[in-house]
Formats: structure tokens, sequence, C-alpha cells
């Protein structure tokens, strides 16, 4: 198909579409409207399911009753709105019936701004709910990717009856960019051996989270230890910038990836030996490739629009083995890639120490710029 104009949040709304998406269920919350708005008028279009319920807790519920069904089943929001989905999140994870999710994430703590973030790293990453489980994260850095991984999120989902949430935000969810949209994919309802669709002619099943011999509850933990053992073996993926003679790398996801990929090309034109890895599941994290990096490069920036999340997940990758500095931008700032720039120089330029939280370190020098 031809590539077309079109916003980010659109984008996955209609990737998910053609990806037969046949049940959504959310509530307005920006910077994701355009989401549930441009699925309110494409679902009834295509005689399929939009809800749009009364809060981010009865929606999350129902994604959870219609995920049992077996259909592919979404819903999407925005940080606070994911903060309280998380409930049935677990519900869901506990479940182990598949599902998409998307956040759009904005600036917090708390009820925060509307400008884009990247603060919900850790509630994606580690959970987020109670109990032993993990989700696919999937982070965007275009809207091309955006559409690509939408797609990707509901074939990962059912092969692992996983939650699957993609993690973008505000800047990518608002932006336009030239991208080429998928072929709409028929509805085929699976014949799936665990799905809640009615007992004529076969025994019952029955779906729950609620395990109240711990015995019981300790097999489904391990069950699903084991399978996210699985996913970390086979679904890991990033994108690789300039590292085949990198002695410097830059580690940046979504948004901060992108631009300090910008930062890495004017690098690389001064001369500096600068690469870049992007991950694109950050979870399950790409801890191999950093690991193997570790071992011959001199240094990493890790490059976050939050205090330092992903950072300790690249510092459990490289093992003190190399020094790892740190560049945030919190509360919905997108650095520049000039800032981003300064901060290579500043690392190529200086000794550098391991040391056990480079987080202090760009504090101190963050106070002196915003006070």
């Amino acid at each position: 198909m031809a590539r077309q104009l079109i916003k980010g949040n659109e984008a996955m709304a209609e990737a998910a579409v053609r990806a037969g998406l046949e049940a959504y269920f959310g509530y307005p919350i920006t910077p994701q409207s355009e989401i549930l708005e441009h699925l309110s008028r494409r679902l009834p279009e295509l005689g399929r399911a939009f809800v749009q319920a009364e809060s981010e807790v009865a929606a999350i519920n129902m994604v959870y009753g219609a995920a049992c069904t077996g259909a592919r089943v979404m819903s999407s929001s925005s940080s606070p709105g994911v903060s309280l989905m998380m409930e049935g999140i677990s519900y869901i994870a506990g479940t182990e019936v598949p599902c998409v999710l998307i956040n759009v994430m904005r600036g917090g703590p708390g009820l925060g701004n509307i400008a884009p973030a990247q603060g919900d790293y850790f509630q994606a990453v580690y959970g987020g709910g109670h109990g032993d489980y993990k989700v696919i994260a999937l982070a965007p850095s275009t809207v091309q990717e955006a559409i690509d991984l939408t797609v990707l999120a509901f074939d990962l989902a059912e092969k692992y009856r996983s939650i699957v949430m993609i993690l973008a935000d505000g800047s990518l969810g608002q932006m336009m960019e030239p991208a080429e949209l998928p072929e709409l994919r028929p509805v085929v309802r699976k014949d799936w051996d665990w799905a809640v669709t009615g007992a004529i002619g076969r025994p019952r099943r029955i779906l729950s989270s609620i395990y109240l011999e711990p015995h019981d509850e300790e097999v489904t933990n391990l069950r699903l230890l084991q399978r996210w053992f699985e996913i970390e073996q086979n679904e890991v993926r990033y994108k690789e910038y300039y590292l085949e003679d990198a002695e410097f790398v830059v580690v940046g996801f979504g948004t901060a990836g992108r631009v300090a990929l910008s930062a890495v090309r004017e690098a690389r034109q001064m001369g500096l030996k600068v690469g870049l890895l992007r991950p694109v599941t950050v979870s399950p994290f790409p801890f191999a490739v950093l690991e193997q990096l570790s071992r011959r490069v001199q240094g990493f920036l890790v490059v976050e629009m939050n205090t330092g999340q992903m950072l300790n997940d690249v510092l459990l990758a490289v093992k003190g083995r190399a020094p790892v500095e740190f560049y945030g931008r919190p509360g919905g700032i997108v650095p520049f890639a000039d800032d981003i720039l300064t901060e290579i120089q500043r690392m190529v330029s200086s000794p550098l120490h391991v040391v056990s939280d480079p987080r202090k370190a760009w504090l101190e020098r963050m106070l002196t710029v915003v006070r």
C-alpha cells in the first residue's frame, strides 16, 4: 500500500483494526484520546465492538472478560489511566489470557501534565500490579514502527497467552509522519482450547486468577516464569546503529532513542566513534547484547525522558565492566539532540569511572541548569 501522512495515535488504532481487533474498551485521556476517537468510528463501521467505559477500571475489566472468549481485544490509556488499570492487568496475567494495551505516556507522577515522558518504564517492565508476572513491552520510536509493533503485539499476545503493552509517549502519539499501513486482515476467531465459548459438546472451561490453594498458585507462578524464559529466549528485539567500531555507546528507547540517534549521527560527523543501541523490546530487555558490548567499549550513556529507570537494567547488564553515564529529562520534557551531543562530548573527553548510581552526578549538573 502507498505511504500516507498519519498521526501516531491514529496509526496505532488503524493498525489494530487491520490486525483483526474485534473489541476495544477504553476511556479518554490526553494524549491518547485519538486512539479511542478513531476506533469509535472504525469498529462500528466493520460490525465490531467499541465501548467507551465509565472509567479505566471498568475498561480493563471489560477487556478481561472479552479476552476470555479468545477474541482479539485491546485498551489504551495514558500514565495515570494505566495506573488505574493495574488491578485488572494483574487479574488478566493471572488468568493467562491475551490482550494488547497501549500506553501513550505523559509527565508524572500524580496527575502530572499532558507532555511526553517515559516515567512508566518501571510500571511496564516490572509488572506494575500485584503478584509475580511480567508483560511484553514494545517501545516504538517512529510512526511506522508503532504500526508494525501494534500488529506484532496481537500475534505475541496470542502466542504466549500474555499481555503485550505498546509503550509509546505523547510525542509519538501526536506526531505525524509518512507511514504504510498493512492490509486489512479478516477477523478469524481461532479455536483456542482454553477459551470460554460455550460448553455444548465439550467439558466446561473455567478461567480464573483465583487459586485459594497455595500449591495451585505456586504451580501457576512457575508456569508463568517458564513461559517468560521462553519469551526471553525468542522475542528480544533491538536496533543497532554504528556499533561495529563504536568505542562509546548511547542507549535509549522510544522517543529518547530517536533523538539520541540524531545526536549520534552528529557525533559521527565530528569523528567520534559513538554508536546507539535502541531497545525495541524493553521487556524482555536486551541484556545479552549490552553484556557483550560492555566487554569492548569504553563507556555507555543512557538517555531517557525520566530520572533513570531503564538505567537500572543497563547497569545490571554491564555489571561494572564499563562506566555508565546518564542523561535524563523528566516531567514531560523531550531532550534536544544538541543536549545529548554535549553529553556525548563530555563522556568522550572526560575520564570515566564506574559508579554505583550515575544519577547523582547527573542530578548535580541538572540542578545548575534548571534553577
